[in-house]
């Protein structure tokens, strides 16, 4: 009988699991939709059963993860999903630091400032000053894009070994726009001119009309953050988009040096 019974407590953990493995991808596939969605394309888009997926929709709608239409047959993020961002941002060590950074950047350079941090494959949007002239090349707070087509995500990359840049890259490079890079090798180079010279730039590889520079916080081993401008790419030239990098290098310097002084990693 004790056997039976472990063995019955394992497959009630083991479908515990899968349940909530199931809530964080359908959580995920919220995150990905911008408008209200249907369980007809949460189905499809997860391959969910639609009992388990009725079943889970009703759960996170109650404790308002999810919010439904007035009748009740489509679905967005709820505030609880707000909460739970947010509280990670205001527990993170290193946000009131990079804020600061921030301001000294956008006062310097009068463009809009980002600070991101590497989740994947992807390069997530911690942090935003927004230049007074410029307000539409803002990233919202949380935004995700892929690493390679950013100067963000180059910054990082290129702290990367070979071996840890051919695990994370996808086996086939899907172009943003008409500008970015999806050839491995010619992206490989591009990093390695990224790590010479200690910044990334970028024009229009991932968004059309916006011209980028970054360079990556060291604070910690393999690097996961790093400070961003963006700014319309009619209105610079090379040089000052290279100027504009290798200040964000000095900076994003600083910024390294100070949170490993206050014990940060």
């Amino acid at each position: 009988m004790a056997v039976v019974g472990e063995a019955g407590t394992d497959a009630e953990a083991v479908a515990g699991v899968k349940s909530a493995r199931r809530a964080i991808e359908l959580l995920e596939a919220f995150g990905r939709n911008h408008a209200w969605t249907s369980m007809t394309q949460l189905h499809a888009q997860t391959g969910f059963p639609r009992s388990s997926l009725h079943g889970l929709l009703r759960t996170l709608r109650d404790l308002g993860w999810i919010e439904a239409d007035d009748v009740g047959t489509r679905f967005r993020l709820g505030v609880r999903a707000l909460i739970c961002g947010t509280a990670y941002l205001d527990r993170d060590p290193v946000m009131p630091y990079a804020t600061d950074a921030l301001e000294r950047v956008r006062e310097q350079t009068g463009l809009t400032a980002h600070y991101a941090r590497l989740c994947g494959a992807d390069i997530v949007y911690l942090e935003t000053r927004e230049s007074r002239r410029s307000a539409h090349l803002v990233s919202r707070v949380g935004r995700t894009l892929p690493a390679y087509a950013t100067s963000l995500g180059k910054a990082l990359l290129a702290e990367l070994s070979d071996a840890e840049l051919t695990k994370l890259l996808p086996t086939t490079v899907p172009a943003l726009t008409e500008r970015t890079i999806t050839d491995r090798e010619a992206l490989r180079a591009e990093l390695a001119t990224t790590r010479a010279r200690g910044y990334a730039t970028e024009r229009e590889q991932g968004t059309a009309g916006v011209a980028c520079a970054a360079a990556v916080v060291p604070y910690r081993i393999p690097a996961t953050d790093a400070m961003s401008c963006s700014m319309p790419c009619d209105e610079v030239t090379d040089a000052q988009l290279h100027h504009v990098g290798k200040l964000l290098h000095e900076v994003a310097d600083d910024l390294s040096q100070q949170l490993r002084r206050v014990g940060i990693r």
